[in-house]
């Protein structure tokens, strides 16, 4: 599959249905749930009886070979709202771990439990991070220990999307001891399991809609069957990292590439609150009058919107870029969905900053949004990933590369072995232009028309 930047009929139509649901359900009511720090119910309702809150939806998504359709989605939404969106896009970071983890058995078990159906919506949460270790999924110290037919699960979670009022929790946990971060694996813990302690709801500086929380796993025990994956493929999967420690070699854990295929994802919600606000401080520049003419009219305005709206469309770019990587399987060997996500999450920071600058005042109130957008996009640096973990992670990735070309000189081409002895830029091609260049003396002016039609530049 080629990477193509022009949207299926598909694609538009999903674009344009979450542009309007964005616009007609979720801007309007964004304040009233950021400033209560309620959960949007009503909101996922709607989303449901859409077709945007469901398994099925996000799988279609996913498996998009181009890539654009979960980008494309994702930043009409977050448009809307981040708190909103987070709230219902949350279930999906769980089925994105699931269906890496799980067998085909579990998957049809647990992936309908993420989400419900209209008039019995559910939730999933995906329980990562921790206090002590953040980011650092390297020092998570949750551990899971087998017990007969059960495993238990001790253990502390920290600002867990939907922890503790979700149906399921997908929490990982070391099994190994001595392998530490390379022996952890991933398992379903059903919401009111005895042990499962929802500790506080946290109070949050922005994306205020949406339910974060600290939890804690005292003796929580679980089937066998709730492992994902199952014991025979955590066993198959520790002997290979057993071998890989001895050997001295890395081997990565099921979280690293959860975050890793999710990063394209969170770096299109990004894209959504930067470009809410571009757009609204362009018109309020527009609009502004100072000194007899629309402020926008002033380099000292318009210079940086122009730098931002640049940036933003490169961070675009690449988040496209990541997401086509990992629907058609092409690993990141580069860091590009780490890139995606620090480009996306930064500017978001800067531009709804700016959006602030540019109304003054105005901009510092709640009469507008641009100060809720603000404190939205300042998430976006921390979660998933920190800004300094993407930079750790892709220059890391460079390193293992050690000086390869990019990955447009490195990727396995398309188009055939035709393609390859004739296409553009050919020899055999760039040969036979030469000699039709030579011969059009000699040459009957209609055939050497119909060459040049051939050897031209398209329109």
């Amino acid at each position: 599959m080629a990477f193509d930047l022009t949207p299926t009929a598909a694609q538009h139509d999903l674009a344009k249905r979450a542009h309007e649901f964005a616009q007609d359900c979720i801007r309007p009511v964004a304040q009233q749930y950021d400033q209560a720090q309620e959960f949007p119910w009503p909101v996922l309702e709607e989303a449901a009886e859409r077709g945007f809150y469901s398994p099925l939806f996000y799988r279609d998504l996913i498996g998009d070979p181009t890539g654009l359709s979960l980008p494309m989605f994702m930043e009409e939404l977050f448009w809307g709202c981040a708190g909103i969106g987070l709230a219902i896009v949350m279930p999906a970071l769980a089925l994105s771990a699931i269906g890496q983890a799980a067998t085909p058995e579990q998957m049809l078990q647990w992936a309908p439990e993420c989400f419900g159906t209209p008039g019995d919506l559910k939730l999933a949460a995906l329980a990562i991070s921790e206090p002590e270790g953040g980011s650092d999924v390297r020092n998570l110290r949750t551990r899971a220990v087998r017990d007969g037919d059960d495993w238990i699960i001790d253990g502390h979670k920290m600002w867990i999307g939907n922890g503790g009022i979700a149906d399921v929790h997908v929490v990982n946990a070391v099994v190994d001891q001595e392998l530490g971060h390379r022996g952890q694996a991933l398992f379903v813990v059903p919401g009111g399991t005895p042990g499962l302690q929802l500790v506080r709801k946290l109070d949050k500086l922005g994306c205020r809609a949406s339910h974060t929380a600290e939890l804690k796993f005292d003796h929580v025990r679980v089937p066998a069957d709730n492992l994902l994956g199952g014991m025979e493929k955590l066993e198959r999967s520790l002997a290979k990292r057993r071998e890989a420690a001895r050997n001295g070699g890395r081997s990565g854990s099921v979280t690293l590439g959860t975050f890793e295929q999710t990063r394209p994802m969170v770096a299109a919600q990004a894209l959504g609150i930067a470009r809410a606000a571009l757009e609204y401080m362009t018109t309020y520049a527009n609009r502004r009058e100072a000194f007899g003419a629309p402020i926008i009219d002033n380099q000292g305005v318009s210079f940086p919107i122009a730098d931002l709206a640049t940036q933003i469309d490169a961070a675009r770019l690449l988040t496209w870029r990541a997401s086509w990587m990992a629907a058609n399987g092409v690993p990141f060997e580069r860091g590009e969905g780490s890139m995606a996500k620090l480009a996306a999450s930064e500017v978001a920071v800067r531009t709804t900053e700016r959006a602030i600058q540019t109304m003054g005042g105005w901009g510092y109130i709640t009469d507008h949004p641009v100060e809720k957008w603000y404190r939205d996009a300042k998430l976006y640096t921390i979660f998933e990933g920190t800004s300094e973990i993407q930079r750790i992670v892709i220059s890391h990735a460079l390193g293992a590369v050690d000086g390869r070309p990019p990955l447009h000189v490195d990727l396995e081409p398309s188009g055939g072995p035709l393609n390859k002895m004739f296409g553009r830029g050919t020899e055999v091609r760039g040969r036979a232009a030469a000699s039709a260049l030579n011969m059009r003396d000699h040459v009957p002016g209609p055939i050497l028309k119909a060459a040049l039609k051939i050897l031209r530049p398209p329109r």
